[in-house]
């Protein structure tokens, strides 16, 4: 089978060739602006040039394919058909916008050319047609800007220089104060701005500009900034972006002409109402660039009535069409209101949560699509954030105030390049005139973003919101200086690396460090986690070792205890000496008499843990980590813990050398130890068993589980078995009561999965331990893989970190195959996760496809892991339903 040869598809009121559904081969914008065509919404008419064509012509050292250049032509002159206008006709002279779309959005990423078709005799044509010089030149100036920092590389500052100083010699601080005389001699100075720095003409010949402009987008598919945002937000699996090629409609022909960017509902706060801004007589990239504050959407009620209203109606189409909240771009030319993009708008974890309850009760959709569609994993994560202390708002030192862009609290040190930002070790709050997308790796690693330039629907506020970061942005109280690398409000001067608060959701600027407290959840927050728990099959448990940590847990839905690691517990004050004393004993009496005096300390531990988890399961992991990591390393603490032992300094050090290993993680650890030291897994034994007994004695259910680490043979598994089970019922003999414990092991050695149905025959669950699974699947050392992992994530050899995002072909094999075998011969193993991938939303649907029981995560996962696993489930029923159907999912990437 060939490679595809239709490339371009068509859109406009006579002949629309796409939909909505064909977001891979037409991007987002593509198929949206397709889609609307269809619907009657006022949308110019174009064409997309598919994300095949832009795979094959980078694939192809940048040629196009064969078919490509007669399909673009045809689909210029269908453009040309609908709008009555001819490209580069010195009469009827039609222009052009060429813009970028991915499958999923990318704001801000790749590159956008307008008014294309524009040279020195369409700008005449232009003159008489309109009779409006100054919009002519307006236009003709913005797009030798666009065309040679986009396609040539010409440095924005360069025009952006050549229009400050012309406005200095001319008496004027607005671009719009400028003349149409002004604009024709600005337009002479950027095209000398072009020749010098290219060493070229401007290309005068449309289809020449077109060719130059599609190639344009398409290599900024693999600039640095795209590649990095990708990375940013896990986007994987696209082939590149399509083109739009668009009639251009202008917002710059005067006070009756305008652009402007809405959302049909609040994306900070998810509030029902028109949330937007707009500027009269300017382009697109006017305000989401920050060249201009923009004014509020509700002036263009009281501006232009008739506007505001079709607008409206346009939104209420598109959002009960779509079935979610849309982020929409119009344009106003001359009294005339077109709708240039639609697509599912970027929100905060609140307003997502407020959005999908308040659809389903307004009947626009149900409560599983509301599950699936409308609100991601990580915008329950957002909601988890800190937040400032309340009693602290009377103490703020507010040195500034802007719009509130994206809510959260952030603190940290103030930094003004975003390298930096990327670099640090600190917390730090980025602060720039206005974000680029150059500035999104700095974005990501900075706590907050603070912007001087820009409004509500900036590149910073669009950029922080879909990433859940704090940002206030426009702040004219400050001004910015990156010379000195300062900012002042006048009165007080902030430096590099001073601390500054920002409270995203009133837009204050704080100085200082405030105090930060966990966040409260609204009543939709507890509605839509209420229909989350009615959908999902697969339960979630948490990773706790600390009663304060199991309540959290549980208050957040958690259905028990997968990992407590017992280890942890040894190192809190007043233990870890009696641990020391059983590692350094020479004989097992004396390690017995050690673990004796621990016993009492494990048992209240999980005395504690069985309380908060009452009526719950409760996996206890026996001791898993090598004895060298519970004494000291460095001489002087040697001697330090010898002297408290009342040991001399060289037995101590003589220990500390006996159980140095060269490959610790492969040593003598998990069940290794128990095996060697038989009387460290009957002393944990005890204490499970007996806490558990008190319990039940106080009437309470109590289900423990005890799990042997790192199994790699059905002997080894045996072996500690007989020790859990022979102390147990030792125990148990002597009361009354009953405790139903079972025990199981870690799968996280390949062997153990591959002879998991030997083991299965002796174990009541697994639990697979995916941290170490990968560990020895990839043969890389968890703690030293940081150093090459970022290289081969960079160079395509890996699409994610595996320590983060479980290898579903290499590791899920092994998950997968350890299942499968576990139940042949034990078909009611109870079988979940409780490496880190537990909390990760694509493992946790890796976990559910698979078969699991559970997933366990950390207690500030739990309601995220919720979410993943409710979503698994309505993805999967969604597929088996529609098989053959495109489905478009708004935050599936």
């Amino acid at each position: 089978m060939g490679l595809p040869d239709k490339f371009v598809y068509k859109f406009g009121k006579l002949t629309t060739d796409g939909n909505r559904g064909m977001k891979p081969i037409l991007g987002g914008k593509g198929a949206n602006l397709a889609e609307m065509s269809t619907i009657g919404i006022p949308v110019p008419p174009g064409f997309t040039i598919s994300t095949e064509a832009c795979k094959q012509t980078i694939d192809n050292q940048m040629e196009w394919p064969e078919k490509l250049f007669d399909q673009v032509v045809e689909g210029v002159k269908h453009i040309e058909s609908e709008m009555g206008l001819k490209l580069g006709d010195e009469k009827n002279p039609l222009l052009i916008s060429v813009r970028s779309g991915a499958a999923v959005s990318m704001p801000g990423m790749m590159d956008t050319i307008l008014n294309l078709g524009i040279n020195d005799n369409v700008v005449e044509a232009i003159i008489r047609k309109t009779n409006n010089e100054r919009f002519a030149y307006d236009s003709y100036r913005r797009f030798i800007d666009m065309f040679g920092n986009v396609v040539m590389g010409v440095g924005h500052d360069h025009f952006e220089e050549a229009i400050e100083n012309l406005k200095k010699e001319v008496g004027v601080e607005l671009d719009v104060e400028l003349t149409a005389a002004h604009l024709r001699e600005l337009t002479d100075r950027y095209k000398a701005i072009y020749r010098k720095v290219t060493g070229h003409m401007f290309p005068d010949d449309p289809m020449e500009q077109l060719r130059f402009a599609v190639n344009a987008v398409f290599n900024s598919w693999n600039s640095a900034r795209a590649i990095k945002y990708r990375q940013i937000s896990n986007i994987h699996g696209l082939i590149g972006t399509a083109v739009n090629v668009q009639a251009m409609v202008f917002g710059n022909m005067g006070e009756s002409s305008g652009t402007g960017v809405c959302f049909t509902r609040n994306p900070s706060t998810g509030e029902s109402k028109l949330y937007g801004e707009f500027l009269t007589n300017a382009q697109g990239e006017d305000v989401v660039a920050g060249i201009r504050t923009p004014s509020h959407i509700d002036e263009l009620e009281q501006k232009s009535p008739d506007i505001y209203k079709e607008l409206l109606s346009y939104t209420r189409q598109l959002e009960a069409h779509y079935k979610n909240m849309q982020d929409i771009e119009f344009t106003i030319q001359d009294e005339n209101l077109y709708i240039l993009q639609t697509r599912n708008g970027k929100r905060t974890g609140t307003a997502a949560v407020k959005i999908a309850v308040d659809l389903v009760l307004e009947g626009v959709l149900s409560q599983k699509d509301a599950i699936r569609d409308l609100v991601d994993p990580e915008h329950i994560e957002q909601l988890l954030h800190p937040q400032f202390k309340e009693d602290a708002l009377g103490e703020n030192k507010v040195i500034g105030t802007g719009l509130p862009a994206s809510p959260g609290a952030a603190v940290g040190k103030v930094v003004f390049d975003s390298k930096l930002a990327e670099d640090s070790e600190d917390p730090v709050i980025l602060v720039r005139i206005e974000t680029s997308p150059e500035d999104v790796g700095g974005m990501s690693s900075a706590e907050g973003i603070l912007t001087s330039r820009g409004g509500m629907t900036s590149h910073a506020a669009v950029v922080a919101r879909g990433w859940g970061k704090p940002c206030v942005a426009g702040c004219s109280d400050i001004v910015i200086n990156y010379k000195t690398k300062s900012f002042t409000n006048g009165k007080i001067t902030v430096k590099e690396g001073d601390w500054i608060s920002l409270n995203g959701s009133t837009g204050d600027v704080i100085l200082g460090q405030k105090e930060l407290t966990e966040p409260e959840f609204g009543d939709e927050y507890r509605t839509f986690m209420d229909w989350v728990g009615t959908v999902e099959e697969m339960k979630v448990r948490t990773n706790a070792e600390t009663p304060e940590d199991a309540q959290l847990a549980r208050s957040y839905g958690a259905k028990g205890i997968g990992l407590a690691r017992t280890e942890h517990m040894f190192f809190k004050p007043g233990r870890v000496n009696f641990m020391r004393r059983m590692i350094i004993a020479n004989s097992k009496k004396e390690r017995i008499e050690a673990l004796n005096n621990l016993l009492p300390f494990q048992k209240q531990d999980f005395i504690e843990i069985f309380e908060a988890m009452e009526g719950l399961p409760v996996t206890i992991r026996l001791l898993d980590p090598p004895l060298h990591e519970f004494l000291p390393q460095e001489k002087e603490e040697i001697a330090k813990v010898a002297d408290e032992l009342g040991v001399s300094f060289e037995i101590l050090m003589n220990k500390v050398n006996q159980l140095k290993e060269f490959n610790p993680m492969l040593g003598h650890r998990g069940c290794r130890l128990g095996i060697t030291y038989p009387e460290i897994t009957e002393m944990q034994t005890r204490a499970i068993i007996e806490a558990a007994i008190e319990l039940v004695k106080a009437g309470k259910k109590v289900f423990p589980e005890i799990m042997i680490p790192l199994v790699g043979s059905i002997e080894e598994f045996r072996h500690q078995r007989e020790v859990v089970d022979r102390v147990a019922k030792e125990i148990l003999s002597k009361v009354d009561e009953n405790v139903d414990y079972l025990v199981g092991t870690m799968i996280e050695i390949p062997r153990a999965a591959i002879l998991a149905d030997q083991i299965a025959e002796e174990a009541d669950f697994f639990s697979f331990g995916t941290n170490d699974l990968t560990q020895l699947t990839y043969g890389f050392s968890r703690d030293d893989a940081v150093k090459f992992l970022p290289i081969y994530i960079a160079k395509g050899m890996l699409k994610q970190d595996p320590f983060q995002v479980l290898d579903e072909e290499g590791v899920g094999q092994f998950v997968q195959a350890g299942t499968r075998l576990g139940r042949m011969t034990n078909p009611d193993l109870k079988v979940g996760i409780c490496g880190e991938h537990g909390g990760d939303p694509s493992s946790i649907n890796f976990a559910y496809e698979t078969g699991l029981n559970y997933v366990s995560c950390s207690p500030f996962r739990v309601p995220v892991a919720h979410l993943a696993s409710a979503q698994a489930v309505l993805r999967k029923k969604n597929i088996e339903e529609k098989p053959d159907e495109e489905l478009v999912r708004p935050f599936d990437h």
